[in-house]
Order: C-alpha cells, then structure tokens, then sequence
C-alpha cells in the first residue's frame, strides 16, 4: 500500500466492477471527533484565535462538516476557514486580526498531492513561509493519533463489503494522510476488503479515480460511494457512478446500499433516474454558504 500515486497507475482490474469507497464519515463516524477534538483545538493555537475561538469553532465546523466543502483537503479548508472567519461582523467589531498565507494558497495552486510529506518538501526546499503551516498540520496528525481510536465502522458496512467481494475490485478513495487510513482500517480487520488503500499523498479523488479506475472497467461498472460533495465531484469528473451516504442518516444510507442500491448497481438498472433522486437528497443535505 505505497504513498505513491504510481501504485494506482498500475493496478490491474481483477473483477468486471470498481468500487471506490472514501473513509471518514463514510466508513467511520470519525468527522465530528476529529474535527471536534483534533482539527479545531489546533485551528484555534496555532493560528491565535483564542479571542474569537467561538466563531472559529463555528467557521471550521460550518467548512468542514455542514456545507458543501464537508470532507475537503485540509489545506484548502483552512484557507477557507480563515476567509470566513475575516469576513464575521464579530470578529472585525472586536479588531481580532485573522491571518491570511498567501505563500499556502500559491502552494495549493501548483501542488496536486496536498499532503504532509509535500509540505514537508517544501518547507525543507526553502520556503519557510510555510513552516508554520506543516507545525500545524504536524499537531493535528498528533492528535488525531492521539485521540481517534476504538471508532467502529457503521453497521452493514462489513455485510456490503462482503457483497461486493465476489464481483467488484474496492480501493479507498480519501483525502485524509495514508498512515491514518492504514491503522483505522487495519484496527478494525477491514484492510482485506480492498485493493488499495489511497490517501491524500496520492493526489485528489479525481485523481485516485481517475488512475485506478478510468478506461479500465466500463463506467457504468465503476461507483464512488462517499458522504462529501467532493465525492461526487470526484465520481463525475470521471464519468462514473456515485453512491451518497447522508451526512447525518448514514446508518439507513448503508442499509439503502446494501439492500438495494448495490444489486442496481451489479444489475446495471442504477444510472438514471435511481441516481439522480438519490443524488438530489443529497444535495439537499448540506448548504453553500452560511447562514450568520
């Protein structure tokens, strides 16, 4: 299971279908304590929000978890998160300066892997302004090791996956760091159901799709199931298929796939209408932009 993106390049189709599945708040009901407990502690210290840490609770949770950007690479959410926050009547009336990074937002522009290990390249090439950014990032991975253990898959995922073995080739399709991904499947025997498990070393989920999957099954055999709009974007930008899980009713979004929506999808009767009506529940789950 490399970090590299190679990997997918070279994976070789073993069945007539793909499944790629994401990984938190997806598979885990891990979104809300990582995020929680790990990613907003540290958005607060080690960008010196203490003096407005309830509005950037607010913001990073409202990026992150409730809106259309919920599962998003880390980096680019903090440039949202940031943005937001500047832009809060509340925070302008208390005079609390919000950094900006714009050495972070020129980074993001030109790297495709958004990752650890390339921030940490890049750091060690010279770029110091963004030194700040990889300690950041450093100490959420601290704490999400830390704090993040003993959170089970949700219920009908084992039975799914078990489905799916005979007929489908899976591959998790994440943009959370490869060696987290590793240990929570790992801690809960799940490892042996897929392929590949890719993380955000690996490049974007259109990417990750895109290699591993693209031009090697038919795209009516090939079906993303996530609970984030990049999810979906991931699975349309390549001409493929998606499953939504529904952020907050994911135990009957697991129960529609496995006793429906995956026979569709084996059967070839799930493109179409079906998707599109799941697809529009979906949408409706999770705003644009916020309401204060």
């Amino acid at each position: 299971m490399s970090d590299s993106a190679q990997s997918l390049r070279d994976f070789k189709p073993k069945h007539d279908f793909f499944i790629g599945i994401d990984s938190d708040g997806c598979v885990f009901d891990s979104m809300e304590i990582k995020h929680k407990e790990c990613f907003t502690p540290m958005f607060v210290k080690h960008h010196n929000l203490q003096a407005v840490s309830k509005y950037a609770r607010e913001v990073w949770d409202f990026v992150n978890l409730y809106s259309k950007t919920r599962g998003a690479n880390r980096f680019p959410a903090l440039v949202r998160a940031l943005n937001l926050l500047r832009e809060r009547s509340e925070v302008q009336s208390r005079k609390v300066n919000v950094p900006s990074y714009p050495a972070l937002e020129d980074w993001i522009k030109r790297e495709s892997k958004l990752g650890n290990a390339t921030l940490a390249a890049e750091v060690e090439g010279g770029n110091h302004d963004l030194s700040h950014i990889k300690k950041w990032s450093d100490e959420v991975n601290e704490q999400v090791s830390d704090i993040v253990h003993g959170v089970p898959p949700f219920p009908l995922l084992r039975e799914t996956l078990d489905k799916s073995l005979p007929q489908a080739d899976m591959m998790v399709i994440s943009q959370t760091p490869c060696d987290a991904l590793q240990r929570e499947w790992a801690e809960h025997d799940i490892s042996k159901y897929v392929e590949i498990i890719a993380g955000q070393e690996m490049g974007t989920k259109t990417e990750h799709l895109k290699f591993a999957a693209v031009g090697k099954y038919d795209s009516n055999k090939i079906l993303m199931i996530g609970d984030a709009p990049g999810d979906h974007k991931a699975a349309k930008a390549n001409g493929v298929l998606f499953y939504p899980i529904l952020p907050g009713h994911e135990e009957r979004s697991w129960e529609r796939l496995h006793t429906e929506a995956l026979d569709r999808f084996f059967s070839g009767t799930y493109a179409g209408e079906y998707e599109e009506k799941l697809f529009l529940e979906f949408d409706s789950c999770l705003p644009e932009n916020p309401n204060w």
